[in-house]
């Protein structure tokens, strides 16, 4: 704790040998990580009681956790326990790239009252390029078809991620970005898990920011609308063979969009097909994880529903998520959701939904939801709410579930709703029309 209020502990890095070190320093109280920040050495501060802290050293994060202790005199302690992660990767101080512009823009062709979710481009992208050693070529271009060779490793193997986020024009022409950060955590975990180099975060971040600066006039305004921003880093290897890649790319592209989900979902409790297993591949956002999950939502579809259910791949007893977002249910009035495993996707939107609720003091259970529980519950009433979180969709609430046949409709949601008042109140956050309680928004 020392080394970091001092600024020096980034300077030890090249004693420690893997690529990335966990270190739990334990603590009876919280002052000199609060002296840290008053000295200007912290960057990033999730909420105001110094948890979840990344620090201003390159490459160093930092979580706090508060382990709550049971004493025999029956009195209550808290352990602080600060996680730190040295990501021993380097990384750039500060970065400026090359703009090279479009020689016609397509934002006079656009119909900003009419935009479909993932089908409308704008003029720009960033890109990166990792040669085996080091990043090159990092810098905002045209938006342009990529040239591949055949042989590459992404088209034979899969060896690709992505992340999803949006930013929104706020009624005052303010360009607001969510959580960007939590993205950039997600990727790395899901870099980690299919063998690939860490992106910079400098890279991550500013080619985001410089992206959404090149291409502000494409961020739309209105109630629903957003600029969708998709990062996508992947596998170049012109050479088939069964093996991590050694060349990559990074990409960034950006898509002004209107509303994912336009209507209710009608959802079918999948339990012939899994998304993912326990030691799979399910909490990484791996394009291979959307392809397996293809043809059993489109069987759902042929039977009238609009997505799946998704259950556990070992027993199919307990849901998990729904298509591809988060799952959540109002059941006796608290909010219920499955706990988060290998197999499910850390959504940052869930996260945001549960912390939302938190913050309004509405009871919150992250645990095993079982289809038995839910079927149940939707038989005799108890199970009032349905629905799915993610960053395209949001807050998608679901009316009807079926479950071998039967269908239970839910009753629809009111002004009064959890659902209904959760997602005004994270619009609102986004918009800029709610005061951010939470450091959620990034302003452009």
């Amino acid at each position: 704790i020392n080394l970091l209020a001092s600024g020096t502990l980034s300077s030890y890095s090249k004693e420690f040998a893997p690529t990335m070190r966990i270190f739990l320093l334990v603590c009876p109280c919280k002052n000199a990580l609060e002296q840290a920040y008053k000295m200007n050495r912290v960057r990033y501060l999730s909420n105001p009681d110094f948890s979840g802290i990344v620090s201003k050293n390159k490459g160093i994060f930092l979580e706090h956790l508060i382990f709550p202790v049971q004493t025999d005199l029956e009195t209550n302690y808290s352990i602080n326990v600060f996680r730190i992660v040295l990501d021993l990767l380097p990384i750039i101080d500060s970065m400026s790239f090359p703009v090279r512009h479009t020689a016609k823009s397509r934002l006079s062709e656009t119909d900003f009252n009419h935009l479909p979710f993932g089908r409308i481009f704008s003029d720009h992208m960033f890109q990166a390029d990792f040669n085996g050693q080091q990043w090159i070529n990092a810098g905002i271009r045209p938006y342009a078809p990529l040239e591949l060779q055949p042989s590459s490793a992404v088209i034979h193997y899969g060896q690709s991620v992505f992340e999803g986020m949006k930013v929104y024009r706020s009624a005052e022409g303010e360009l607001l970005l969510f959580r960007p950060i939590e993205n950039f955590k997600r990727m790395r975990n899901s870099s980690i898990r299919l063998s690939m180099p860490l992106v910079p975060e400098d890279i991550f971040m500013n080619g985001i920011m410089e992206l959404i600066k090149v291409d502000a006039n494409w961020v739309p305004s209105g109630d629903g609308n957003s600029l969708y921003i998709r990062p996508v880093y992947f596998a170049t290897d012109p050479v088939i063979g069964v093996h991590p890649s050694e060349l990559y790319t990074f990409l960034v592209i950006t898509s002004p969009t209107g509303a994912y989900y336009t209507s209710e979902l009608k959802v079918r409790i999948e339990k012939t097909y899994s998304r993912a297993s326990r030691s799979g591949t399910g909490y990484a956002k791996a394009a291979g994880n959307y392809a397996g999950a293809l043809y059993p939502t489109q069987l759902a579809q042929q039977a009238g529903y609009n997505q799946v259910i998704w259950t556990d791949a070992a027993t199919n007893t307990k849901v998990e998520e729904s298509g591809t977002m988060n799952l959540m249910f109002v059941i006796n009035n608290v909010l219920v959701t499955p706990s988060l495993s290998p197999s499910k996707l850390a959504g940052i939107t869930r996260d945001s939904i549960i912390e939302i609720a938190r913050h309004w003091g509405f009871p919150v259970e992250e645990r095993d939801v079982f289809v038995e529980e839910v079927v149940a519950g939707l038989r005799d009433g108890s199970v009032t709410e349905a629905f799915g979180t993610g960053t395209a969709a949001n807050i998608a609430p679901i009316s009807v579930i079926g479950h071998e046949g039967e269908d239970f409709t839910l009753p629809k949601p009111t002004e009064e709703s959890f659902s209904t008042k959760a997602l005004n109140f994270l619009d609102g956050i986004k918009t800029g029309r709610i005061s951010d309680p939470f450091g959620w928004v990034v302003k452009i």
